[in-house]
């Protein structure tokens, strides 16, 4: 497995007047602006979305913490701040997250501008919506962003505060709600609908994974993500690795990263219900790490949604297992992905395991919980939204 070498040489860092490179940047992706337009359908098959997979409901979780977190996060705003950081629950701003620069695209309110009392509050409300391993997984991963900064000399640009927190709804009528946390390798978008939650998209990567110096020298990321599924691989036998695999040629990035919110995408790969008892375990495993970045409650609402489709979910592989590698989970309520990335701050034109990236969605309509607020609107307001 070859390695990187070194950082790529770049130029200076932008300064904090971004009008011009931002509207450079504009233009070569112009076709992002105009996905983020379009209307949400939702991740699905060439046979378009199934319906009814997401009943409306109670389901006993604990939200009293989150709650209050978000009413005390909202509290210790000024109103400046109110205006800049708090949207309405259509708003459009919701699809503009992204792993890009610095200013594209960008909205709510930056972290790294917030006191450090403000910015306790914003965490935590991301905190009190997470299990502790997976918060940890996210604070590790801002750090690793700094450590980035660090090792090419742009901590103006790669920093462990420089993420977007904005909050949506009105959490403290009881109404719907939720917030979002985006920029460079953290994309959350996390919804509250009465006690259900949904936690999708979830966009979360690393370059590099383990921080070999710096302030925050001993962070490491995705270790178990990376482990397991080669483990599930390397336990299929020979037939069923032919079922899996898609492909000589590692994709050039996620299917359903940013942007991509109406992606079609058909079932691949092996199914679980066609893997031996010890496989399926493994499977679910590694299922579990993703799944359990929610907090207890949740996490175990949402593994009963994923097991409940679990004949009809698909382990999919690209690449070498003693080297990079992709797989993928796909089922009618679950997408998963994890790759091995190419350089992009690191000067190498290949994959790597120093660069990861993963996402999670909800397929068929409810990523940013969108089939859980139609219901809620007919139930509540008597008729569909348009």
């Amino acid at each position: 497995m070859r390695e990187p070498v070194g950082l790529r040489k770049r130029g200076n860092p932008p300064t904090r007047e971004p009008e011009t490179w931002t509207r450079d940047l504009l233009d070569k992706v112009g076709w992002r602006v105009k996905a983020a337009h379009e209307p949400f359908r939702g991740v699905a098959t060439s046979d378009g979305v199934r319906q009814d997979l997401f009943p409306l409901r109670a389901t006993g979780a604990d939200v009293r913490g989150v709650y209050r977190a978000a009413e005390e996060y909202l509290a210790g705003l000024t109103d400046k701040q109110l205006a800049a950081g708090r949207f309405p629950m259509d708003d459009e701003s919701w699809r503009h997250w992204n792993n890009g620069a610095r200013y594209f695209l960008r909205h709510g309110m930056l972290l790294e501008d917030f006191d450090d009392a403000q910015r306790e509050r914003a965490l935590a409300v991301v905190r009190e919506s997470l299990s502790a391993d997976g918060y940890r997984q996210v604070v590790d991963l801002m750090r690793l962003n700094l450590t980035i900064g660090e090792l090419s000399g742009n901590t103006y640009g790669l920093n462990e505060w420089l993420y977007w927190f904005s909050l949506y709804g009105e959490p403290e009528n009881g109404g719907p709600w939720g917030w979002q946390l985006d920029g460079h390798h953290v994309n959350i978008n996390c919804v509250f609908v009465g006690d259900q939650m949904v936690l999708t998209p979830s966009f979360l990567g690393a370059e590099p994974v383990i921080a070999g110096s710096g302030k925050y020298a001993g962070t490491v990321a995705f270790r178990g993500e990376e482990a397991l599924g080669h483990e599930l691989f390397t336990r299929l036998d020979g037939g069923q690795r032919e079922r899996a695999v898609l492909s000589d040629t590692m994709p050039e990035e996620l299917f359903v990263g940013a942007f991509r919110d109406n992606f079609d995408l058909d079932y691949q790969g092996l199914r679980l219900s066609d893997m031996t008892p010890g496989q399926r375990d493994t499977a679910l495993r590694l299922l579990g790490l993703y799944v359990n970045r929610a907090g207890d409650d949740h996490a175990r609402v949402r593994m009963e949604e994923v097991r409940a489709h679990e004949g009809d979910t698909h382990f999919a592989w690209i690449g070498d297992p003693d080297g990079t590698f992709y797989y993928r989970f796909h089922s009618p309520v679950i997408l998963v992905e994890f790759e091995h990335m190419p350089g992009v701050l690191f000067d190498n034109d290949y994959p790597s395991r120093r660069h990861i990236h993963t996402v999670v969605r909800t397929p068929n309509g409810n990523d940013f919980g969108v089939d859980l607020l139609r219901q809620h609107h007919e139930r509540h307001h008597g008729a569909p939204r348009g």
